[in-house]
């Protein structure tokens, strides 16, 4: 297969689970080639995400690796072979390739779970909720890059899976822009929050024993718990931690934010006084 250039992050996964694989076998590169009958480089490309491995060669691997576990097996299968391109592919080349990964990551996950303090999360957000925040970037972006951004977020806001989000009140009184902007973003919460899918749960400023500031995630589910990703915001874009013991670490995080929110039905009231406020 030819080398790729620019592999996705669910390219570079699929390589990052190959080779966790390996190592748990107690395998170098150089011997699991050996086993494959292909080059100790080809394993390498094949783990660094540019190159791509063919179900008959994945099979093999995952038995030289003494993997057992079928159903882990048949989701990187569905990796290594699934061909779709999907619609974030005509920003290539106009946005930054975090924005591409982040719709890829949504079009598989299973569920998604999100906790937020100071932003509205944005599958959430209103156009002008949106705008108003990339304008906000340091350095300036013109006003096509700002509407390539909006008109990308709201593409992403199209998709239909379970999800759970927690927002704190810090996030819901913030004005990123003007009254007119914070009421139409609240009442957008309001209308999606009875969507079948959709569950939202609020933190108010007067819940005692909240010490989960630094908490913001997006959780993002897999075909398998062990294929499931946190995103975080960094100053270059998005992380994406893909360790075990770290996953552990954010679902439990996510639980005790979820323990210290309002139920759906109170979180509504909740967002609808704050409406009624400005």
């Amino acid at each position: 297969m030819p080398t790729r250039r620019e592999p996705t992050a669910r390219q570079l996964r699929l390589g990052v689970e190959l080779r966790r694989l390996r190592e748990a076998a107690g395998l170098t590169a150089r011997q699991a080639a050996a086993l494959l009958g292909v080059s100790n480089v080809q394993i390498s490309q094949i783990e660094a995400g540019l190159s791509g491995v063919s179900e008959q060669r994945l099979r093999r691997l995952a038995s030289h690796y003494a993997c057992l576990d079928e159903e882990f097996i048949a989701a990187l299968v569905a990796m290594a072979t699934d061909r779709t391109r999907g619609w974030w592919e005509e920003y290539r080349g106009v946005l930054p390739t975090s924005f591409l990964d982040l719709a890829e990551l949504d079009h598989y996950a299973t569920f998604l779970h999100e906790a937020a303090v100071l932003y509205v999360p944005g599958l959430l957000q209103t156009e002008g909720y949106a705008r108003a925040v990339f304008s906000a970037r340091v350095p300036e972006l013109t006003d096509e890059e700002i509407e390539l951004r909006v008109r990308h977020r709201t593409m992403r806001q199209r998709i239909v899976l379970p999800y759970r989000v927690v927002i704190h009140e810090a996030a819901l009184r913030i004005r990123v822009s003007d009254r007119a902007v914070s009421r139409e973003q609240l009442t957008k919460l309001l209308e999606l929050s009875g969507s079948d899918h959709i569950t939202v749960r609020v933190i108010p400023f007067d819940q005692d024993g909240f010490a989960m500031a630094a908490s913001t995630m997006r959780y993002v589910g897999g075909p398998v718990t062990k294929l499931d990703t946190v995103v975080r915001d960094v100053p270059h874009g998005s992380a994406f931690i893909d360790a075990e013991a770290q996953l552990s670490v954010f679902r439990a995080r996510f639980r005790k934010m979820e323990a210290a929110a309002l139920d759906p039905d109170t979180s509504r009231d909740f967002i609808h006084q704050l409406t009624k406020e400005l």
